[in-house]
């Protein structure tokens, strides 16, 4: 009997991830000698070191670590290193390989919802930075909305309009999306209410990265008349992705899609 094949998510929290049942399912239904399973990981810095002891062949990564899984990489694809985020490791040849399958998912979502426009993201972590990046170069127009000004740099740095809860000039975006772990773990909001009203007034959808609940975020836009839409699909298309690489390119992307997306149908 073949010996399988060891990976994982790590995330914090962790317990409420799907990785685990779309990849296993994936991986059942196309016949890859794999086993994926969830490690609440809350030391970042530690990352590197788990992932060694644990011997995994390839790792998924989560909040809020994204960026702590880019320094413990030893190669780094370009479009990972461009946006300083991994949320997908590879471990070949001795080395732990980095990818970033966020920013490609999200631009997939955005895509079925809308060709072009504005797009506001709320929050600037590492899953706002590769999606601001790779959807500015599909030719969407992206602002950031961050509670502090720190994590505006890479923003500022990179030419994106980019502002804090103080000194926004408001205005009437096409799609305003929650990139925050706001309402993931709790209640609250990615933004202070009347705020967030104020954008939503103008707003022609709504979207929240976080799946499997519906948010705060959402309830407030769904209240106002705003279509919305939760982080499933972006799950989804980043996880067929991540997928591929962890089995190098061994099966068809739309095989790998239609094994995963049997999770959502349970």
């Amino acid at each position: 009997m073949q010996e399988r094949e060891l990976f994982a998510i790590f995330g914090n929290p962790v317990a409420h991830s799907l990785s685990p049942l779309m990849h296993n399912r994936a991986f059942s239904e196309l016949g890859y000698p794999g086993c994926y399973g969830r490690y609440l990981l809350e030391e970042g810095e530690r990352l590197r070191e788990k992932f060694l002891a644990l011997g995994l062949k390839g790792a998924n990564i989560t909040v809020p670590h994204k960026e702590h899984a880019f320094h413990a990489c030893d190669e780094l694809d370009d479009f990972a290193r461009q946006v300083g985020a991994v949320n997908t490791i590879c471990f070949k040849d001795g080395k732990l390989h980095g990818y970033n399958t966020d920013a490609p998912g999200f631009l997939r979502v955005v895509r079925e919802m809308m060709p072009a426009g504005s797009v506001l993201f709320l929050g600037a972590g590492g899953t706002a930075q590769s999606s601001a990046v790779m959807l500015r170069d599909a030719g969407y127009e992206v602002t950031i909305l961050n509670r502090s000004a720190p994590r505006l740099e890479y923003f500022l740095k990179e030419g994106f309009g980019a502002y804090t809860w103080e000194d926004f000039p408001g205005g009437a975006y096409d799609l305003v999306v929650n990139m925050s772990s706001a309402g993931l773990k709790d209640e609250s909001l990615p933004a202070p209410e009347k705020l967030l009203r104020s954008i939503l007034e103008k707003a022609g959808g709504a979207v929240d990265v976080i799946y499997g609940k519906k948010t705060p975020f959402l309830r407030l836009a769904q209240a106002m008349g705003i279509r919305t839409q939760d982080g499933r699909a972006m799950l989804l298309y980043q996880g067929v992705i991540a997928f591929d690489y962890f089995t190098q390119g061994r099966f068809e992307m739309p095989k790998i899609e239609e094994a995963m997306k049997g999770v959502f149908e349970l």
